[in-house]
C-alpha cells in the first residue's frame, strides 16, 4: 500500500528556485548537524561495536552518482566482511531491473539481499534498524546529500536506467525519500524509481517534512533504508 498516492506530472521538471533551494539547504545543515551532535554518543558506540565484532573499518564508503550524475563518495557504517565480491549483489539488483518478472524486496529491503552471506551478524542489526545509514548525515552538511531526495545509485545501475528514470539526477540525493516511506518491501525498483521521479516532479519543502514525518514510522516498521 502506498502512503503518499502517485500522482501523474506532465510538467517538465525544475529544480527549486534560489529561495526554496536555500531553505531546503538550510533545514539540511541544521538537522543534519544538530542529529550528529544528538546522536554522537550512539555513533561512538556503534564504531566500537562494529570494530570490536568484525575485521576491517567501521565505515563503508563507497561512490555513488549524485546532482548531476557527478560521483561522490557516501558513507555508512559497515555490515560486510571485507574484501567482499559484489557479483551476487550486481546480479540481483541487474535481475530486478531487467527481468520480465523480476523479485521484489524482502525483509531487508529493496535493494538489499535477503541471507546475504557477506553480512556480518551486527550489520544485519544495523540495516534492520537504519542505523547503517547515519554516516550519511555527513554526506548531508558536506552537501552531497540532502536529507530526503532520490536513493544515490551505484554508476552501474545508472546504466540500466531509462531516459525518465535518469531525471532522479535533477536533485540531491537523499537519505530517505519517497519510496521509503512508501511500502519498500513490497515494491519493485521500477516502481521505486518511478516515485523517485515523482518526488523530482513534486518536489517542495512541504513534501520534504511529510516524508521526513513518514520516515520514522517507517523505521520503526523495519521499511526504510
Amino acid at each position: 500500500m502506498t502512503l503518499l498516492p502517485l500522482r501523474v506530472s506532465t510538467r517538465r521538471a525544475v529544480r527549486p528556485p534560489g529561495t526554496k533551494a536555500a531553505v531546503k539547504r538550510s533545514i539540511d545543515v541544521v538537522l543534519a548537524g544538530s542529529a550528529l551532535v544528538v546522536l554522537a554518543p550512539v555513533l561512538l558506540a556503534i564504531v566500537v561495536i562494529v570494530r570490536c565484532t568484525s575485521r576491517g573499518p567501521a565505515l563503508f564508503r563507497q561512490e555513488r552518482l549524485g546532482l548531476d550524475a557527478q560521483p561522490f563518495t557516501v558513507l555508512k557504517f559497515r555490515t560486510m566482511r571485507v574484501d567482499c565480491d559484489d557479483g551476487v549483489h550486481r546480479d540481483y539488483v541487474t535481475r530486478l531491473l531487467t527481468a520480465q518478472s523480476p523479485p521484489v524486496g524482502g525483509e531487508s529491503g529493496l535493494y538489499k539481499l535477503d541471507c546475504d552471506p557477506r553480512i556480518t551478524p551486527v550489520g544485519h542489526w544495523l540495516r534492520r534498524t537504519s542505523l547503517d545509514e547515519l554516516p550519511q548525515l555527513v554526506n548531508v552538511v558536506r552537501g552531497e546529500m540532502s536529507l530526503v531526495g532520490p536513493r544515490p545509485p551505484l554508476a552501474w545501475e545508472a546504466t540500466l536506467y531509462s531516459k525518465d528514470e535518469r531525471r532522479r539526477f535533477e536533485v540531491l540525493p537523499g537519505i530517505t525519500g519517497l519510496w521509503q516511506v512508501s511500502g519498500r518491501s513490497r515494491l519493485s525498483m521500477r516502481e521505486a524509481l518511478a516515485l523517485d521521479v515523482e518526488y523530482v516532479r513534486r518536489q517542495s519543502l512541504w513534501l520534504d517534512l511529510l516524508i521526513l514525518a513518514r520516515t520514522v514510522p517507517a523505521v520503526l516498521r523495519r521499511e526504510a533504508t
